[in-house]
């Protein structure tokens, strides 16, 4: 599974990311790589739950596309701005920044 971001709209991103220099995108890309990690775990997870009720592997391509769902599945709730966490970790690390 690919830790790389997916390519996110401005919309979704705060103004002050949005607006902000270099150095405040970069922070905000990184509680965006964080949630995009949490992401992908809860979707491996997720996916473990949607094996054959046989417990059958099933063919080649049918595995090939089960191992990447849940990559699949992360890249497009983050594509859509997320779960939220990664605003919420970019504002902790402001916080803390500033003390």
């Amino acid at each position: 599974m690919s830790a790389a971001l997916p390519p996110i709209d401005n919309a979704f991103l705060p103004a002050d990311v949005r607006n902000g220099t270099k150095e405040r995108r970069q922070q905000y890309d990184a509680a965006l790589s964080f949630e995009r990690q949490l992401v992908g775990e809860l979707t491996k997870q997720l996916s473990k739950t949607a094996q054959p009720a046989d417990g059958s592997p099933g063919s080649a391509a049918t595995q090939t596309y089960r191992d990447m769902l849940p990559g699949a599945m992360a890249d497009a709730v983050m594509a859509e701005g997320g779960l939220g966490l990664a605003a919420q970790i970019d504002q902790a690390m402001t916080q803390e920044g500033t003390r």
